[in-house]
């Protein structure tokens, strides 16, 4: 059953040097056109929504709050007119710190965005500017009290690692910093360079120098002992959260849950269909004003891959794989598919089993990827 929906406004008033989102500079778009071809395109999916029991919606990006009051106000009016409300548990809201205004933030409030994603990524002006960054911490800062004007239920922010030239140093004062303002949730990624970016130009030219991979694991090992002995818990391999304060829609991804996504280039999972949206504003509109799904790509997720997609995506959480769930989901008792992968692992201590939970070891999370492979089949 659908439990989520993603919607997707791939507008940014800046392009950072990283990204490789479907997005477009903000000047001369047809913002407003796009966000009534939203609502069209949730009209598409009403049959689906009425008969699902929606409890998280995110609305990603992109840039979400590069949108004025007026459009923010028209978009989450369209929300409210085309998804079930009633199950809703939470309802996220993508924000760069620069862009928050008081005014946006009581917008979304009025409509029940009860939880805010900002990216933050480094509190090093520095860094930032090298990121494409446009905030300074003083914006964060001054969200953050916004936050509490209005009773903001929660916040998270992204943090990266692994940055152009970045030191331990810096890294350390990044997260120092995020604790000393008690954050609720913190999800901290390492770098990929990613084709189609700034940063992959750069990397092809030799003009971009990382970190290595000692020094990495050195930041991603600080994390895992600063994020324990400051109060959160880790639920996944690179977010933490205060209790209770856990990403209830990415928990949905990781748990190969079914969501409905809307909005150019946005990917979704219904009826155990995965599909994509088409990525282009004209192509995604035009096809919508004929009243048809704007589908770029179908693909039916086979049995062999649902199991995939549950250990891979499964894995990356705290609790791991739940062996129960496993088999009440595909007939099959996990050793049945897996007892090859699962002993080799064990042994490796790549893996453990507990309270019929498979997960990763500590060790494993450095692994991650080599772990992944052994359940491809």
């Amino acid at each position: 059953m659908v439990r989520g929906v993603y919607i997707h406004i791939p507008f940014c008033h800046q392009i950072c040097n990283y990204c490789d989102f479907n997005k477009f500079f903000f000047h001369n778009q047809p913002v407003d056109e796009y966000i009534e071809s939203l609502g069209k395109e949730m009209a598409l999916w009403q049959s689906n929504l009425e008969k699902a029991e929606i409890e998280t919606i995110f609305i990603g990006g992109g840039t979400p709050t590069s949108l004025t009051v007026e459009q923010l106000d028209r978009l989450l009016w369209l929300i409210h007119q085309h998804i079930p409300m009633e199950h809703v548990r939470e309802f996220t809201s993508e924000a760069n710190p620069d862009e928050l205004t008081l005014e946006k933030m009581q917008k979304m409030r009025q409509f029940g965005v009860n939880r805010l994603s900002m990216g933050v990524q480094t509190f090093d002006q520095e860094l930032l500017k090298v990121l494409g960054r446009t905030h300074s911490n003083d914006h964060v800062y001054e969200v953050i009290e916004y936050a509490k004007q209005t009773n903001f239920p929660s916040i998270s922010i992204d943090l990266m690692y692994g940055l152009p030239n970045q030191t331990m140093a810096q890294w350390k004062a990044s997260l120092q910093e995020a604790f000393r303002l008690k954050i609720p949730h913190i999800s901290a990624y390492s770098l990929l360079v990613e084709p189609k970016t700034i940063f992959y130009n750069l990397l092809s030219k030799g003009k971009l120098s990382l970190p290595g991979e000692d020094l990495e694991a050195e930041m991603y090992s600080y994390l895992l002992e600063e994020m324990k002995s400051h109060g959160y818990s880790q639920y996944e391999i690179s977010n933490f959260a205060y209790e209770g304060k856990e990403s209830k829609h990415n928990l949905l991804y990781w748990n190969n849950d079914e969501y409905i996504g809307l909005g150019a280039g946005a990917h979704g999972y219904v009826g155990g269909v995965r599909y994509s949206n088409h990525g282009p504003l004209k192509k995604y509109m035009q096809t919508i004003d004929l009243e048809d799904k704007p589908l770029m790509m179908k693909k039916e997720v086979t049995e062999v891959e649902k199991m995939e997609e549950e250990m891979f995506l499964g894995l990356r959480k705290n609790e791991g794989v739940s062996l129960e769930k496993f088999e009440e989901r595909y007939n099959l008792t996990f050793r049945e598919v897996y007892g090859k992968e699962l002993d080799n692992l064990l042994q490796k201590e790549l893996l453990v089993l507990e309270n019929n939970f498979v997960r990763l070891t500590t060790r494993g999370r450095f692994m991650g990827n080599e772990v992944f492979q052994h359940f491809l089949k």
